[in-house]
């Protein structure tokens, strides 16, 4: 059996320079001040040492902070303080002040931390609030001006228009014939916006059977979607040549049987027409 003291586990992880710094003060218990950084100067170059042998990639910003605190230490030794010009500050100040910045920003790092693990996520409005149309004055307004309006409208209504009381069957949309109208958009220009493929869309149901095409061409990598910025509009570019090719057949995992098919294939997306 092994004796538990044959072993050590070294656990410590720094980020950076100033991380080290800040934990051997806090072991120490000391404030930070310029006084606290010069006693902790033979610890933090014993540590430095000692990463130096693993040879961290960033071990330069370590060895700046090292040389500064020598300067301070060597400072606290001389018999008086030094002279420094009227802009000059003190390197053991300054670097007082800079620790003090870190560790508040590592101490709401670790609320923010805290409070994303705890599922406490806000997310702000970044485009203002729609501004609500003003109300229709329908004071001067008959039942006869209605009719005459409902008149003039079914005078445009083509010949072949069935009549009110015929049951319209509601056109089926499937992914697939929206992935061949995109193909058909990105044959000239190689690319378009989402916005400019939503534009022929009539109904709620065809805009999210055409979201739905734009996924599935990007699952099968034939497209890819870039945004710049948040709510941006989104740009749909072309990869390959494939929109050229005659033979290359679109297939959608969402489209099932033609005859038990509803307009979105078997995807039921819970919406209420």
């Amino acid at each position: 059996m092994l004796n538990k003291l044959d072993y050590t586990v070294e656990l410590e992880v720094f980020s950076g320079p100033l991380d080290l710094l800040l934990q051997l003060i806090e072991r120490e218990e000391l404030d930070i001040t310029k006084v606290a950084l010069a006693k902790v100067t033979d610890q933090y170059l014993m540590r430095v040492r000692e990463l130096q042998n693993e040879k961290i990639d960033n071990i330069a910003d370590f060895l700046v902070i090292a040389a500064r605190l020598i300067l301070i230490k060597s400072e606290a030794l001389l018999p008086r303080p030094p002279e420094r010009q009227p802009e000059e500050e003190d390197p053991g100040e300054e670097l007082a002040r800079l620790l003090l910045a870190y560790k508040r920003y590592k101490e709401v790092a670790g609320i923010l931390d805290e409070r994303q693990n705890a599922g406490l996520r806000t997310y702000l409005r970044m485009a203002t609030p729609p501004k609500p149309d003003p109300k229709t004055d329908l004071s001067g307004i008959t039942p006869d001006h209605l009719w005459q309006a409902v008149a003039r409208l079914m005078e445009l209504l083509p010949a072949d228009t069935p009549p009110v009381s015929t049951v319209i069957k509601r056109p089926r949309v499937r992914v697939k014939d929206k992935m061949k109208l995109i193909r058909d958009v990105l044959k000239d220009e190689g690319k378009a916006s989402f916005f400019e493929l939503l534009k022929p869309a009539k109904s709620r149901s065809e805009i999210f059977v055409t979201f739905l095409a734009i996924l599935e061409l990007v699952k099968q990598r034939f497209i890819e979607a870039n945004q710049n910025e948040l709510f941006d509009d989104i740009d749909i570019v072309m990869i390959g040549d494939w929109a050229h090719r005659p033979d290359l057949e679109i297939r959608s995992e969402l489209d099932g049987d033609d005859d038990d098919e509803d307009e979105f294939g078997h995807v039921d997306l819970g919406l209420k027409h």
